[in-house]
Parts: structure tokens; sequence; C-alpha cells
């Protein structure tokens, strides 16, 4: 499980497309529920993209909390986050617009 979530988190930064993020600044903060939890962070700033494993004493602007398969199928194309949130299988915190918008900051692979 910690080696996909790295290989999945690690393929952010190529995935970024900065040219749809504009200037825009947040630091989203994404917990994978399952056997245990697994915090990770991506921080959006001046056109650029780092992602970090862990959870940082900074605040995020939106915590997205969801399962192992969720996961797995919102980062794959195979879900569909605002069904996702409906149903609460996808629990967002904070700045529920910057959540809804994620998907056009990434260029997301069709599984």
């Amino acid at each position: 499980r910690t080696r996909i979530l790295g290989e999945i988190f690690g393929r952010m930064k190529q995935q970024f497309r900065p040219e749809a993020a504009g200037g825009l600044t947040a630091l989203i903060r994404w917990k994978i529920t399952g056997e245990s939890e697994a915090v990770y962070e991506t921080a959006i700033a001046d056109g650029a993209c780092r992602v970090t494993p862990g959870r940082s004493d900074a605040d995020a602007r939106t915590t997205l909390v969801m399962g192992d398969a969720e996961f797995l199928k919102l980062v794959s194309g195979n879900g569909n986050p605002v069904t996702m949130f409906m149903t609460r299988k996808l629990k967002v915190a904070g700045d529920v617009g910057l959540a809804s918008g994620l998907t056009r900051y990434f260029d997301i692979p069709k599984a």
C-alpha cells in the first residue's frame, strides 16, 4: 500500500498543469483511510506543485478524506468526485470549491 500510494503521489508533480492553476496558492491534505491512515500533502504555489508524505504543521486550505478504493478510483479517472462526495465516500474539510476544481489542475490518466 505504501509503495502504491508513493508511486501515485510521486507522479502528481508530472501531471500538474501549471497553466490551469494560474496564481493558485494552496495546501491540499490527502487522508487515505484503510488498514491505517496515510497522509500526503500537495502544495501548489508559483506555478509549481510539490508533494510530500506526512502531515505538516501548516494549515491546509482543503483536506480530502477517502478510503483506499475511492482514492484509486479518483486518481485513475474511474470515479466521479461529485458522486463520491454526495454519497460520503469522499469527505472534504475546508475549501469545498477548491476541492471540486482539483481535477482541472492535473492530467488524470484513464485506467
